[in-house]
């Protein structure tokens, strides 16, 4: 069992949506201490003057970073130990949805999520209070499922779950004492989906999501971020966790030769 009292974070994305709600669920839970890391300064200096008021003076910072800048995004790291001396859990949930700009989605879903890991796994071995350190990658049923409407995006996701399930094997972890977990949303109340589509999606796209989206409820932000609790606490580093509407569940990935249809 990871306990999460006296802990540090950083949470990548956490000025809003799920990282913002997931910092405060942290701290209800006994963080000592974490790092907001975005690319929105007024949201996240916002969030750090909030969170200051309510826990104290020296539980949170905010760092501007470009998670797809692997220099830029190793600053907030350096500052994070600077400032409280450790770090024990990082959260890579920066993530953007835009199939007409991929090219920036790729850089900020795909290249900051192995940026975080890479430079989580180095900091983590040597930066942690206790003997375990925590990377959590927050992806999406989209790495699990495929939808027409989102191809490219789709494509981050599944190399995020790609991503996170081969750094989490045993080898590595054996190595790193470092458990990698993924969380997997269902659809969710953030601006990633309530905000307009426009200018984010073709016109086929967005016809072909309108479908798509009659058949899906929005869950609240806040019931992923109270779910990620229980898995930073307990998940096995490898595993794969899915948040929709209820409790978490894990979901096990079957070898490909399992999955031959029969001649």
């Amino acid at each position: 069992m990871f306990e999460l009292e006296g802990k540090v974070a950083l949470i990548t994305g956490g000025a809003s949506g799920i990282g913002l709600a997931t910092v405060k669920e942290l701290l209800l839970n006994g963080l000592k201490a974490i790092s907001v890391v975005d690319f929105n300064e007024s949201a996240g200096q916002k969030v750090v003057e909030d969170v200051n008021k309510e826990y104290g003076a020296n539980t949170a910072i905010f760092v501007k970073v470009d998670v797809g800048n692997a220099a830029e995004f190793r600053g907030a790291f350096e500052a994070t130990i600077k400032k409280f001396n450790n770090l024990d859990i990082v959260i890579n949930n920066a993530g953007i949805l835009n199939e007409i700009d991929w090219e920036k989605m790729i850089k900020t879903n795909v290249n900051g999520t192995v940026n975080g890991c890479l430079l989580a796994l180095e900091f983590l071995q040597r930066h942690r209070s206790t003997n375990e350190g925590v990377i959590v990658n927050i992806a999406s049923i989209s790495g699990l499922e495929t939808y027409g409407h989102t191809p490219i995006y789709n494509a981050t996701k599944h190399a995020v779950v790609g991503l996170s399930r081969s750094l989490g094997l045993h080898g590595h972890y054996d190595r790193t004492a470092v458990k990698i977990l993924t969380v997997c949303p269902g659809c969710t109340q953030t601006q990633l989906l309530m905000g307009s589509m426009e200018g984010r999606l073709t016109q086929k796209q967005l016809e072909l999501g309108a479908e798509v989206m009659k058949g899906y409820e929005l869950q609240p932000i806040k019931h992923v971020a109270k779910e990620i609790i229980p898995i930073i606490r307990s998940g096995r580093s490898g595993s794969v966790w899915v948040v929709e509407y209820e409790a978490a569940y894990q979901v096990e990935m079957p070898h490909y030769s399992e999955r031959r249809l029969a001649p």
